[in-house]
């Protein structure tokens, strides 16, 4: 891949991926009680919506943790314009390769980022970070209906093929040493409102703007073929949080 291509493409947006808000909200609402002032870890952060929710809703500071430092740079004044800079502590770094003691975390989150490392790696690597009887939440691309069209499963076993099913998932997770203790499905209008509606508009703007190097109309093509497939075959697959416990 172009990765400056694919920067140009997702640079300042409000989401790398699908999510919203509520959406994070209504996972911190079903966790069980924290202690006062959590540590928390926030992998894969993106350009960190989530790590200002988080930051308000626990009344913590949040590490916030990402390989690409224009997404923790557009976090940082985010977040100062928010009031919440003394909350967000930025880290560049690898969420795969952590330097953090055992036991460390009482709380790590990771939206839509863990599929980078595969879902039973990061749970294996990101196991020992946490305190005993610590939560980790995450959320995840799942296949939410069997037998998915041919189309849109020959895209997925391209794009992701480690996919898998909510049940196999949780399987995974509890073999893993985590007890499960809640799920739920993303909402179909957190893939749109923040996330593919203005990746759409962006590849709008490029394409009206012409000069477009091979890299670049390369991952445009590209991105108008996620739109779509999200577009006609969304009811089969999903982002799904797993709310776990390390048992």
């Amino acid at each position: 891949m172009d990765f400056e291509a694919f920067f140009t493409v997702h640079c300042n947006l409000p989401r790398e991926g699908p999510g919203s808000d509520e959406a994070t909200r209504e996972a911190i609402r079903r966790l069980p009680s924290l202690p006062r002032s959590p540590r928390v870890l926030d992998l894969g952060c993106g350009p960190g919506r989530q790590s200002m929710v988080l930051a308000q809703e626990l009344n913590t500071t949040v590490i916030a943790v990402d390989l690409h430092e224009p997404f923790l740079q557009q976090l940082e004044v985010s977040a100062g314009q928010a009031g919440l800079g003394d909350r967000i502590t930025i880290r560049h770094g690898d969420m795969g390769a952590l330097e953090d003691p055992p036991g460390s975390f009482d709380l790590i989150w990771s939206e839509g980022a863990i599929y980078l490392l595969g879902f039973a790696n990061g749970l294996r690597l990101w196991r020992p970070l946490l305190r005993d009887a610590g939560l980790l939440v995450v959320s995840e691309c799942t296949w939410i209906q069997d037998n998915p069209p041919r189309e849109v499963w020959d895209y997925w076993q391209v794009g992701y093929p480690e996919m898998m099913t909510i049940e196999d998932n949780i399987k995974t997770a509890t073999e893993a040493g985590y007890e499960v203790l809640d799920t739920f499905i993303l909402a179909r209008s957190a893939w749109w409102d923040e996330y593919l509606t203005p990746v759409s508009d962006r590849v709008q703007q490029l394409r009206t703007a012409g000069n477009l190097t091979p890299g670049l109309s390369q991952v445009l093509a590209e991105t108008d073929r996620e739109i779509d497939i999200c577009d006609r075959y969304g009811e089969f697959f999903g982002y799904v949080f797993y709310l776990l416990k390390k048992s």
